[in-house]
């Protein structure tokens, strides 16, 4: 649980006198879910207690370009003004890294009459959780987190490989759940784990996932805010540590051809804050059977996870991972301890009933991804959304029910007026349109394949 999380501005300078920090980097997340912001002196920090910056610094593709002209800046001034960032203390942290005592803040954006940024990403998640404030409810969940670590590569025509561990060797086979095999890396994750500990991340367990040198880390549950924020700086630590030890780690959602790829599930259920009921899981009955509520979020998940994808996958690489019998869901149905299926009910006591979002890749931003899982689920409860009936076998033997690339997932997403209200059309507008950007950059590369198969045979 995230102890500051009501920490004042004396506090946080307190905070900061007691471990004699020098320097502040001022982060702000953008769209990418990559840390954009400045590096100020402490006194700087502190006399202005918040920073400018361009509106588009958020609101970027990924390849750093953003639209010239279109329904982009309908929600973005062209003039590009500038937006207000104030920081939040309850997410100040060490930089463990760092040569001179240094702390991270996490900042949110507000343009200059005092509102919230509305397309940048903890705006985003912000006004998800508002929405469940206002029903009286709270809204917890808990990712796990799924990535590789591989040689160092610095040629990108050169498919990755995974890293050697202190035996001397490379991973060749499968390792899903071995110790040993995570033991090879037993430096590296001293390191990530120190560095996790000094931060202040509530991480908690770590496995090898099934890929050769794939990793899972699962973070204990919480506030979705405060959990957005975590994975976004585990990101940043975990590519830290690696590069320390002359590997990289990709959170990339298929970086490797015939290895599965990788996800961040997430598991969340809805708490009462109000009255009698006030601590009690939405999605258990008081006789522990499953409630109204469990079923309706299920079944708001099924009817607008297709039309979020763009969300949970936002890159053309993210499809690649969405494939039958590769350990990713292909489809939109739901079963109870069962991991065949996009949607999973483990088994659970009833106060800790929660549903498990599968279809989820780890190169999804954390705030953009919690903000639209939760809102699949707040609509189906407001909606009172009935599922259809639950999976028993294997979904995999099913019919594909997501979309099978971005440019299609794009379309789904802006069609869906439903999720554009609750999300905000200003976000859905500025996201799409950056994703088209990406879309159309892709399109223009040829890759190994057609050359391979279409030089010579068409």
């Amino acid at each position: 649980m995230n102890t500051k999380s009501h920490f004042t501005f004396a506090e946080l300078e307190n905070w900061l006198n007691e471990r004699r920090v020098t320097e502040i980097e001022c982060l702000v997340p953008d769209l990418t879910g990559v840390a954009r912001g400045k590096i100020l002196p402490r006194e700087k920090f502190t006399e202005d207690r918040g920073m400018r910056l361009p509106e588009v610094v958020v609101a970027m593709g990924v390849t750093g370009e953003f639209p010239e002209e279109g329904p982009y800046y309908d929600v973005i001034n062209p003039t590009d003004r500038d937006m207000h960032l104030r920081p939040d203390p309850s997410t100040v942290r060490i930089v463990p890294w760092a040569v001179d005592p240094t702390a991270q803040v996490i900042h949110d954006c507000y343009d200059r009459d005092g509102a919230l940024v509305p397309y940048a990403p903890r705006s985003v998640l912000r006004r998800v959780c508002e929405l469940y404030e206002g029903k009286g409810w709270s809204p917890i969940v808990a990712p796990e987190l799924e990535f590789y670590l591989v040689a160092r590569n610095t040629d990108p025509d050169v498919p990755l490989k995974p890293p050697i561990g202190r035996s001397g060797r490379s991973e060749t086979s499968r390792q899903a759940y071995s110790i040993d095999a995570v033991n090879e890396f037993d430096p590296l994750f001293e390191d990530v784990y120190d560095y996790c500990e000094k931060m202040e991340l509530n991480v908690d367990t770590l496995i090898h996932e099934v890929g050769a040198g794939q990793m899972e880390i699962n973070f204990f549950h919480d506030h979705p805010l405060g959990l957005a924020d975590e994975v976004f700086l585990f990101k940043r630590t975990v590519r830290e540590a690696a590069l320390r030890h002359d590997m990289f780690a990709t959170f990339m959602a298929k970086p490797i051809a015939g290895e599965p790829g990788s996800a961040m599930h997430v598991h969340q259920s809805v708490v009462a804050k109000e009255g009698s009921a006030a601590g009690r899981n939405l999605f258990s009955n008081e006789d522990g059977s499953p409630s109204r509520e469990f079923f309706w979020y299920i079944g708001g998940l099924q009817k607008y996870i297709p039309a979020a994808m763009a969300l949970f996958a936002p890159y053309v690489n993210s499809y690649r991972r969405l494939s039958r019998f590769t350990a990713a869901p292909i489809n939109i149905q739901w079963g109870t301890d069962n991991r065949t299926v996009g949607i999973r009910s483990p088994v659970a006591k009833a106060q800790a009933r929660r549903i498990e979002n599968r279809v989820i890749g780890a190169d999804a931003n954390p705030y953009v991804a919690l903000a639209a899982t939760l809102a699949c689920g707040y609509l189906g409860i407001v909606n009172r959304i009935e599922p259809a009936p639950e999976c028993k076998g294997d979904a995999y033997l099913g019919d594909y029910q997501l979309p099978r690339s971005l440019g299609e997932a794009l379309q789904l997403l802006r069609d869906e007026a439903d999720l554009a209200q609750v999300l905000g059309k200003g976000f859905v507008t500025v996201y799409s349109e950056i994703k088209e950007i990406e879309y159309a950059e892709f399109m223009k590369v040829i890759s190994p394949w057609e050359r391979e198969h279409l030089l010579l045979h068409v």
